[in-house]
């Protein structure tokens, strides 16, 4: 009989020739045969899986439920080749995961910020953060998204961005406002000027002349949300995340004023946002009390229309 440890080579292999790239689960998984082989067991039950998804005590039931999740779809892949597996029912471990409060940046906080960001040191570093916080809310790409750009993804001639291998490793092009366009080219400009002699290939480039980290946009980024008097944020803190919320309900808002068809422009902001299906982007729809009222009001009109 093949053993789990074979079993879990195919099943990736197999998965990953549909473009999955089971980073997590192939490290979860792997730890998960070897705990059922160290007890001596060659198929999978839900008591193993829960046992071992549950291992974990420092951690919360969300964390929990990821590697049942992991397992379950391993599970499902075997039980095809050996009737004796138990698939893990899904109701098992729910992870009770609520998506935390967005914060909506008002247009003086989002100016206020930018601001803020010119006075930090060196200059470099200055015009850079300044320079991503105003793209980040121009245009709704994730952080991770504006970190990565390259030179080259960069067309300021036609006035778009190609992002590449983003999340679930999906890629697109963002077009760009004339004012954004602009504020880029104006960056580009500076950045040529205190950093003459190219030292990487990404497009915003920190002040030792590399790609800027993560880690150290996120200090400036906390820094700098302690110096700008905001409102007080429903989950507690403000995210750097939370300016792509902004900016795509600042566009649903806008399409409700000028009275457009939401549900029909609905898919172009999915892709435009990289969202995976339509449904994540209808989840702003509740993140906004304004929005709220405006698709109340639209219901209550068609109602009154078709009665």
């Amino acid at each position: 009989m093949t053993s789990l440890c074979q079993q879990l080579s195919d099943y990736l292999d197999v998965r990953r020739e549909f473009g999955y790239a089971l980073a997590n689960a192939e490290r979860w998984l792997g730890h998960f045969v070897h705990y059922c082989e160290a007890r001596g067991a060659d198929v999978v039950t839900s008591e193993l899986a829960i046992a071992w998804a549950t291992q974990p005590t420092n951690c919360g039931a969300a964390y929990h439920s990821q590697r049942l999740s992991a397992v379950r779809g391993f599970a499902r892949y075997l039980q095809a080749l050996d009737s004796r597996t138990v698939v893990p029912p899904t109701r098992l471990l729910s992870n009770g995961y609520r998506r935390p409060a967005p914060y909506l940046y008002s247009s003086a906080e989002a100016w206020s910020l930018m601001r803020a960001a010119r006075e930090l040191s060196p200059e470099l570093r200055a015009v850079t953060t300044e320079a991503i916080l105003g793209l980040l809310f121009a245009s709704g790409l994730r952080i991770g998204e504006a970190l990565g750009l390259e030179r080259s993804d960069v067309d300021l001639a036609d006035g778009v961005l190609t992002v590449r291998h983003s999340k679930f490793d999906r890629s697109r092009e963002v077009p760009l406002h004339p004012t954004c366009v602009a504020a880029l080219l104006a960056y580009e400009r500076r950045r040529e000027h205190l950093m003459p002699r190219e030292t990487s290939s990404a497009f915003f480039v920190s002040d030792t002349g590399g790609r800027v980290p993560y880690h150290r946009f996120r200090t400036d980024f906390r820094a700098l949300v302690a110096k700008v008097p905001m409102a007080s944020p429903p989950s507690g803190h403000v995210r750097i995340h939370d300016a792509r919320h902004t900016f795509c309900v600042n566009v649903l808002t806008r399409w409700h004023d000028e009275e457009a068809d939401v549900r029909a422009l609905l898919p172009s902001l999915s892709t435009y946002m990289g969202h995976v299906n339509p449904a994540s982007t209808y989840w702003y729809l509740s993140a906004s009390p304004q929005l709220l009222e405006h698709a109340v009001t639209r219901l209550e009109t068609t109602y009154e229309a078709t009665s």
